[in-house]
């Protein structure tokens, strides 16, 4: 694995191929569940959506770890039926959780069939019972969104953002979702992207240039890590 500090704050690490990324991302996630469990008795941890992070989550059963300590969150969701498979917490149960000893009532779904802006109300209600996340895991679209904050929207970016956005007319379907704002995604004690796919090679290009994509502005002082294959960059490109 090839690690470099690229774009300010941003750490990047190269991987060979997906098996290796979700091996590097498993180690990284059993490391920030394992010191917050020590220092502060919980671990919050804010899962994304899309095929990458899902295999992943596949593999989360296997840690030796405290789970009833464990409270998940979502980085967003989309507004569909409770059961609609294309949902962000569906995947994930089907995934991970619903095997899970984490208890019930410490798994946070997004209550995204109510409406983009009664569930962006409610899940702000919901985040204000505790402070910085112990971990968030985000993905790349290849347009540079993340979570569902997409380029010509609104982020959320400003110190006095809300947590949760209503997201309307997003140029993926449904148009209608609910996100956490970059600000809220960026209250955190670590942030970890995992990329595949040579389709996000034009995102990635724009993002280790500095231009404004909204993975950008994720941004914590201690830097984002960003875990990703070596196919994601084109073969000219410097992985420095």
């Amino acid at each position: 694995m090839q690690n470099s500090l690229g774009s300010i704050g941003t750490r990047w690490h190269f991987v060979r191929d997906v098996e290796q990324l979700v091996s590097q991302a498993l180690s990284q996630v059993a490391r920030a569940a394992q010191q917050a469990l020590q220092a502060r008795g919980a671990f919050h941890l804010v899962l994304s959506g899309g095929t990458t992070p899902q295999a992943l989550y596949a593999r989360l059963h296997t840690l030796d770890t405290d789970w009833h300590k464990w409270h998940i969150w979502f980085g967003d969701e989309r507004c569909l039926p409770v059961h609609d498979t294309a949902r962000n917490s569906q995947m994930v149960w089907s995934s991970w959780l619903h095997d899970s000893p984490i208890p019930a009532q410490q798994i946070h779904p997004i209550s995204a069939e109510l409406g983009a802006e009664t569930a962006a109300v409610a899940y702000i209600h919901k985040l204000s019972e505790i402070g910085l996340f112990d971990l968030v895991l985000l993905g790349l679209g290849e347009d540079g969104h993340t979570a569902s904050l997409f380029p010509g929207h609104a982020w959320g970016t400003c110190p006095d953002s809300a947590a949760v956005l209503a997201v309307h007319d997003a140029p993926k379907p449904p148009a209608d979702r609910v996100s956490l704002s970059a600000q809220r995604l960026s209250q955190a004690r670590a942030v970890l992207f995992l990329v595949a796919g040579a389709d996000k090679r034009d995102a990635v290009a724009a993002w280790r240039r500095g231009e404004p994509i909204p993975a950008a502005a994720i941004r914590l002082e201690s830097g984002v890590d960003v875990v990703l294959e070596q196919i994601c960059v084109a073969p000219h490109e410097d992985r420095k």
